[in-house]
């Protein structure tokens, strides 16, 4: 958003734009006193940036205090007056002009304590006046009515508690009950609910009416009062903390992400939104953070990136860490300073800043040397000669001090200790990899992470064995997981499938913590002789897919939760009947009601149970086909030249081949045939020659192919589309971010082109060039009415005398 007048510095700075519109008006306070107050309200880069807009729009409300306007703005007027501001008027009343030092709003109007609340009817004498209270019932109460039945709510909750633990002290529950509700009238409505549903404390706080119940129940329960139940999720059926109401339960912080996911305007990722654009679009938390908007200049190496830290003298961004504290050569003061590209010398983020006229050419620019008496522009200051790095004399090295790969052998001195052959082979292959690495400062600040250097230090001295098996008792994290693959990737570690070790460690978890015997053998039967026994036969050796992983976690916690719905209602495989698989797939309470289905037929299928849930038959895609948007985006990365070749070709395999990022991140240069006038690629059984200019994009790719992995990464690497991790092809997401980047939709621009291609070729063809099964081909045939006859028709067109051939 942007102020009319100022629209870059809205967006720049928008906290200096607020204070110059308020010292305009205000001449009592100091600047530096005005955006103090200023900063403590406007809060966050987008709040600052609706503030400034708004005053930049609507001057006036300044002086008068007039609403309609943001919370914000009436806010900023109160703590202005609160700080001695004489000019600037306090927020006035909407209704009555009266002057406020608090307000209330009813959309962007403010009013008074007496105009804003709306009057109601009293439920008890009908007369139409403010509303005090509320009773029991949620009706209003005007104050001459208050809904009071003269009991003490703490001894109300006290009895109640006392029937689940007699033992329970008086003190302690009416200690809780002061810390969840402080209020006298909040504590007679917890006693009030409490009394009408007493299963609140013992398994369905879910339902409950008041926040306060829920925070009653966390102190009674900490406290060892016997018999209080903390409820669960009912949507995701964890024990975690439940105060967000959502469809008259409480829930999760999770599953209400999960209720409000929508499709990013920016990048098309589907969830949660942080924000929302001047259109009212969403936008995705990574959207927002990449914001050009919101990114901010970094105090030490003066680029516009995204905060990483921020100090009292300003904001870090990734790449630089915390200032150190030296004296300024500019100023000579003692303060955290940066280090001048120009000079060499260290300068503060106030001399960064600054500027003034240059003492030898007159004129006014950024001050980069001298002093504050003597200040010399970048024109005029005498560029550092830099010498070489003091311990290996290296002439390329234009910085002081040691350079990065002496910091790096040191680094690994520390933590590997001396070279010797005592080390493992795979740890000096490692020290090797990382001292030779084409980005030493990376591979620095990966040395120097808390969750790599200590299981480094501990794999050279020899406590903890160099084995799958030892690093798989730290607990996972993709820190971890990293630096797995770094070893596997130096030769340290063999290559496993962490995938299907993952798997069948979360199953034999699940599988261990069961209670009941009869649920336990069952799922024994469907995990490990069907899930995973089909996924090892399906993929003949390959390793497993995210993907796959996932799916097979999920379709265990569906048998899960349907094994646990059946025994909460005294039911079982072999007596469930239809009328109770209805109960179950109405039920607002039962979780994953469609991926349960899977198990349900595959207990019919062995005879466990006579009840069946029909399979979802695929009816065509569910998104509209744009074939216009599809042509318009291949043109573009055919001949977009400014776009990455990896990522043109990989947008074109979708649009014209029909291949999915699942497919399109697992080809290898294998897949790849470059001969000396064509160049063929692997999708299926048989080859596809691509055509110009999509063959050059490929031979482009396959030559200069290169990760993000700087350590531990084969060279050269195996994949076409090579990740961040060694030894792996980019992951999904990170290929279906990618194509969103260029305004591809994956799941609707596939089904667009499967669908073209499919009305011109016949099933087995598409089946064998496309890689795709043949029962897909087939439907997609069906789909788009195209047969044998339309594609016979179509290749004698092609290729009929005097025509000149098309590209294929």
């Amino acid at each position: 958003m942007t102020a009319p007048g100022h629209p870059e510095r809205a967006v720049s700075d928008p906290i200096g734009l607020i204070v110059d519109l308020v010292a305009a008006v205000e001449h009592r306070l100091e600047p530096d006193r005005i955006r103090d107050v200023v900063t403590g309200v406007a809060g966050g880069r987008a709040k600052s940036r609706r503030l400034a807009a708004h005053l930049t729009e609507h001057p006036s409300v300044l002086s008068d205090g007039r609403s309609p306007a943001p919370r914000a703005v009436g806010d900023l007027l109160i703590a202005l007056r609160e700080a001695g501001a004489q000019t600037v008027s306090p927020p006035c009343c909407a209704e009555c002009g009266r002057q406020m030092r608090t307000l209330q709003r009813r959309g962007q109007d403010w009013y008074c304590g007496n105009c804003g609340p709306q009057p109601e009817s009293c439920a008890a004498c009908g007369n139409t006046r403010r509303v005090a209270t509320r009773d029991r019932a949620g009706r209003p109460r005007c104050a001459k009515c208050p809904d009071t039945d003269g009991r003490d709510p703490i001894t109300v909750i006290s009895a109640l508690i006392a029937e689940l633990d007699p033992h329970a002290g008086r003190e302690v529950i009416a200690d809780a009950v002061r810390r969840s509700a402080p209020r006298p009238s909040y504590q007679q409505k917890l006693a009030w609910a409490l009394e009408a549903n007493p299963a609140l404390l013992t398994g369905d706080g879910h339902l409950a009416p008041h926040r306060a119940i829920l925070r009653l129940i966390d102190l009674l329960h900490a406290a060892g009062v016997a018999g209080i139940v903390q409820p669960s999720c009912p949507g995701c059926h964890r024990v975690v903390r439940i105060d967000k109401p959502l469809d008259g339960q409480r829930v999760c912080r999770t599953c209400i992400a999960h209720s409000r996911i929508e499709e990013c305007s920016s990048c098309g990722a589907r969830r949660e939104p942080a924000t929302r654009d001047d259109q009212g679009r969403p936008l995705c938390p990574n959207c927002l953070v990449n914001d050009p908007a919101n990114l901010e200049t970094c105090i030490n190496c003066g680029r516009r990136k995204v905060v990483n830290t921020r100090t009292p003298d300003g904001p870090l961004c990734s790449s630089c860490p915390s200032l150190p504290t030296g004296t300024c050569s500019i100023c000579g003061e003692e303060k955290p300073c940066g280090t001048s590209r120009t000079t060499g010398q260290p300068w503060c983020p106030d001399c960064q800043r600054r500027s003034a006229a240059c003492s030898v050419c007159r004129g006014v620019a950024a001050v980069v040397s001298g002093t504050l008496d003597q200040p010399l522009c970048a024109d005029c200051t005498a560029p550092e000669v830099w010498h070489t790095c003091p311990t290996c004399s290296d002439p390329d090295y234009p910085h002081p001090g040691q350079c990065a790969r002496c910091l790096i052998n040191r680094r690994l001195g520390e933590l590997l200790g001396a070279p010797s052959n005592a080390l493992h082979p795979g740890l000096e292959a490692l020290r090797h990899n990382i001292a030779t690495t084409e980005h030493p400062i990376t591979a620095r600040r990966w040395l120097n992470k808390p969750s790599v250097s200590p299981v480094l230090s501990d794999l050279a001295s020899g406590r903890r064995a160099l084995t799958h098996e030892a690093l798989d008792e730290l607990p996972d994290s993709p820190p971890l997981a990293h630096l797995r693959q770094v070893l596997v990737g130096v030769g340290a570690l063999p290559e496993r499938d962490e995938y299907m070790v993952r798997l069948e460690r979360f199953l034999t978890s699940l599988l261990a913590s069961q209670p009941d015997p009869e649920h336990r053998k069952v799922l024994h039967r469907y995990t490990i002789w069907h899930l995973v026994r089909r996924l090892r036969q399906r993929n003949n050796g390959r390793p497993l897919t995210p993907q796959q992983f996932m799916s097979a976690r999920q379709r265990t916690h569906a048998a899960v939760a349907f094994l646990s719905w059946l025994a909460a209602h005294d039911l079982t495989l072999e007596t469930c009947r239809h009328a109770d698989l209805d109960r179950w797939l109405t039920d607002d309470l039962a979780a994953y009601r469609q991926t349960a289905g899977h198990f349900i037929r595959w207990a019919r299928t062995n005879k466990l149970t006579t009840v069946h849930v029909p399979a979802v038959r695929w009816n065509g895609p569910t998104q509209p086909l744009d074939d216009e948007h599809r042509w318009n985006t291949a043109r573009r990365l055919l001949h977009d030249d400014t776009l990455k070749p990896e990522d043109r070709l990989a947008g074109l395999l979708l649009l014209l081949y029909a291949q999915g990022p699942s497919s399109i991140h697992r080809l290898t240069t294998e897949d790849v045939e470059i001969g000396p006038q064509e160049v063929r690629l692997h999708l299926g059984n048989a080859p596809v020659q691509l055509p110009e200019p999509v063959a050059q994009l490929a031979r482009t790719v396959a030559a200069n192919r290169k990760g993000h992995a700087t350590i531990g990464a084969l060279a050269p690497s195996p994949w076409l589309f090579p990740g961040g991790q060694p030894g792996r092809p980019i992951s999904t997401t990170q290929l279906t971010q990618r194509l969103n980047n260029l305004g591809i939709r994956p799941n609707q621009a596939r089904s667009t082109a499967l669908f073209q291609l499919a009305t011109a070729i016949p099933a087995a063809i598409l089946a064998r060039t496309l890689g795709i099964h043949t029962d897909v081909a087939v439907a997609w045939q069906r789909l788009s009415a195209g047969d044998w006859a339309n594609y016979a028709a179509e290749v004698s067109h092609r290729y009929s005398p005097g025509r000149q051939h098309d590209a294929p």
